[in-house]
């Protein structure tokens, strides 16, 4: 019966980080449709993705901290609502101001839900399954590039770019009804008080995994950010064909999140972030050659898929290790460390492309960000050798 449980609460996790996902990536495929309707630029209306990244970033530790004396139980479902109430409202924005709020707001509780959710997770699953569970969290955030994106993108362009937002909302009423009948009661997420809590950033290793998160997954935002020009460009393949491969790099990721967390099970999370990244770069390197191959660039666009959200477990592991004692407010630290990376990977690869120089060297420098994650993990792995 307990095992029963335990697996409904994994999936309320799952539903809560299917919503989240799709809010995060939706926005991306209806860019063009919220620019025209509130009458701005497409790069005035990228703001809209550059404010929940912002949202995130703040509210990771913020709410996870204030949340703090909370059961997870509460804290998840208090999450949840506030998620759901900015989705909601963003529906209903009618100028550039009132959305650019509402997207910030709604990127505040992100963070702090997955930091909560992963240690939850790891506290519900069986001895030695931590990995399993918090995939099985996290596949709701891959799924929802399969699923919840293309069908938000979908509804978004035929109809009106507001549903995409109501969507969200729905799954976030979904979400806290899951939570609140399948997530049993747990303690309070700290014991310490809040002075106490921020100690754990004294901690140079956590400033460390945080460091290679943001580089590491920035690899990855190198080459996804500008997926369309690649398969447009040069690859030769029609606009219609990017959501296509949209969906095929999400199967790789829901496929790559279960890989990661088998590794991470066998291996250890460190270890088994060297062989993430590591794959990372290969793959990277053979899109850039190959890109041209409008088949290659689609099995080297899933691979792509699998191997960058295979870290996404040995990464939260990693650091809920080196957060001891502040497990959830460490944890939460992940997430911002990870938008972080969405927002400098971007920024980087634009760099050669701003110079002249063609967009398949968005992949090269994706794989340079993940090659210096190699770096900084073997580096931590020497450290604590030389500990010993």
């Amino acid at each position: 019966m307990e095992q029963i449980t335990n697996r409904k609460a994994l999936i309320a996790l799952a539903i809560g980080g299917f919503g989240i996902g799709m809010t995060e990536f939706v926005i991306m495929g209806i860019l063009p449709d919220v620019a025209t309707a509130l009458n701005i630029s497409i790069p005035k209306a990228g703001h809209f993705i550059s404010a929940y990244a912002l949202g995130v970033v703040i509210g990771a530790p913020l709410l996870t901290s204030i949340g703090s004396k909370w059961s997870s139980h509460k804290m998840l479902l208090a999450l949840m609502l506030w998620f759901t109430i900015f989705n909601t409202l963003s529906a209903f924005a009618e100028n550039y101001t009132s959305l650019l709020f509402f997207r910030f707001l709604s990127g505040l509780p992100h963070g702090a839900f997955f930091g909560i959710g992963a240690v939850v997770a790891g506290k519900l699953a069986r001895e030695g399954k931590a990995a399993q569970a918090m995939a099985v969290m996290f596949s709701g955030l891959t799924v929802a590039n399969v699923i919840g994106v293309p069908l938000g993108t979908y509804f978004g362009h035929n109809f009106n770019w507001n549903l995409s937002f109501l969507i969200v909302g729905c799954i976030g009423v979904l979400a806290m009804l899951s939570i609140y009948f399948w997530i049993p009661e747990l303690p309070k997420s700290s014991d310490k008080g809040l002075r106490k809590d921020f100690q754990v950033f004294k901690r140079v290793e956590l400033w460390i995994v945080i460091v290679l998160t943001t580089v590491g997954t920035g690899g990855f935002f190198a080459w996804y950010s500008y997926i369309a020009p690649l398969l447009t460009n040069v690859a030769g393949y029609p606009e219609n064909m990017v959501s296509y491969a949209m969906i095929i790099a999400g199967v790789g990721m829901v496929i790559g999140n279960f890989v990661g967390a088998k590794l991470t099970e066998k291996l250890s999370p460190m270890k088994a972030i060297i062989v993430c990244f590591s794959t990372m770069v290969i793959l990277l390197v053979i899109n850039g050659l190959t890109a041209s191959n409008p088949i290659l660039i689609l099995c080297t666009t899933f691979l792509i898929g699998a191997a960058s959200f295979s870290v996404s477990t040995p990464l939260q592991m990693a650091i809920i290790n080196a957060s001891k004692g502040s497990e959830m407010l460490g944890s939460s630290m992940n997430q911002s460390a990870f938008n972080m990376g969405n927002a400098s990977g971007a920024y980087l690869a634009g760099l050669p492309i701003a110079m002249g120089y063609s967009v398949v060297y968005s992949s090269y420098v994706g794989a340079i960000l993940a090659g210096t994650g190699v770096l900084i993990a073997i580096g931590i792995i020497i450290k604590r050798r030389l500990k010993k």
